[in-house]
């Protein structure tokens, strides 16, 4: 190998990416000369775009169909890998005190708060929209940053609804900050794993054995049995949500691909009118 890959990588400060914190801080990555700088972005997806975007990261870990829509729209972007396979669960969370809103169809016509335009809160509002018959065009929404701008929104009635993965708000709920009454399930894999092209391009080798030890992690993650304590203390979750989440969770341990659910994606970008034909032509060589 030339030299030894310095990058910096962003991602959520949420129990998916357990991986590669202890990739990161217990050296496995550093053994093979692989430099990481890990920055939480607790904007999400919408914010790690941007990261990509203006080159403050290089690497980044975010959602499936935030990223893919960003590089039909011209992002200078490739997706190395699904990270991880199985779908997310996005919590529908409404104001605490707002007991006139108790079932997800008493949201049509509401403001959705989401993290900003393009993030997974935006997005999976419209395949919620798409699922519950309502018309997209309609759908209003309120730019708020991350999940504590959510839950400001919620309480100030500046939005009525928001969508955030649900046991990374549960401790919220249970503070009576917000109030869960449904979910909504990503229709493909959840997370996948983007480059800068030009990064893509110069450490090709690199960047593989990159991912290869973090899959070889995330297998380690998920069979250890110490794992929901670790989680638990790290996240502030109780044993018994990491427990069941990790149950529901299924990391990419193979470094398989999913050309099929990506299909799947772009037809749903489409249908809800998030990107054009024009856009959607030739997706693979795009993303890939």
């Amino acid at each position: 190998m030339k030299n030894k890959m310095k990058l910096k990588i962003g991602g959520v400060p949420e129990h998916f990416n357990l991986p590669w914190k202890l990739a990161i801080s217990e050296g496995d990555l550093r053994d093979k000369d692989i430099m990481l700088h890990w920055e939480d972005m607790g904007g999400g997806t919408g914010q790690m775009i941007k990261g990509l975007q203006n080159k403050s990261i290089d690497v980044a870990v975010l959602l499936t169909e935030g990223i893919s829509r960003a590089i039909l729209q011209g992002l200078d972007a490739k997706i190395l890998q699904v990270y991880v396979k199985s779908p997310l669960h996005w919590g529908i969370h409404v104001p605490f005190d707002d007991k006139s809103i108790q079932e997800t169809d008493e949201l049509e016509g509401k403001t959705f708060a989401i993290s900003r335009e393009g993030s997974g809160s935006h997005l999976m509002s419209y395949v919620l929209a798409d699922q519950k018959d309502w018309n997209i065009d309609k759908l209003k929404f309120n730019s708020v940053g991350d999940i504590y701008g959510g839950l400001w929104a919620l309480k100030h009635n500046e939005a009525q609804a928001f969508l955030w993965e649900k046991y990374t708000t549960r401790p919220y709920t249970e503070q009576r900050k917000c109030r869960y009454i449904d979910e909504v399930v990503t229709p493909w894999p959840c997370f996948v794993v983007a480059v800068r092209t030009e990064i893509a391009e110069q450490y090709e080798e690199e960047l593989q054995l990159m991912l290869d030890v973090v899959n070889k992690r995330a297998k380690s993650v998920k069979e250890n049995e110490f794992t929901p304590e670790i989680l638990s203390w790290r996240y502030g979750l109780k044993i018994n949500d990491v427990t069941k989440w990790l149950s529901e969770t299924e990391w990419n341990y193979e470094g398989a691909k999913f050309d099929e659910d990506f299909e799947k994606v772009i037809q749903y970008l489409l249908k809800l009118k998030l990107i054009t034909e024009q856009e959607a032509e030739n997706y693979m060589e795009k993303l890939f």
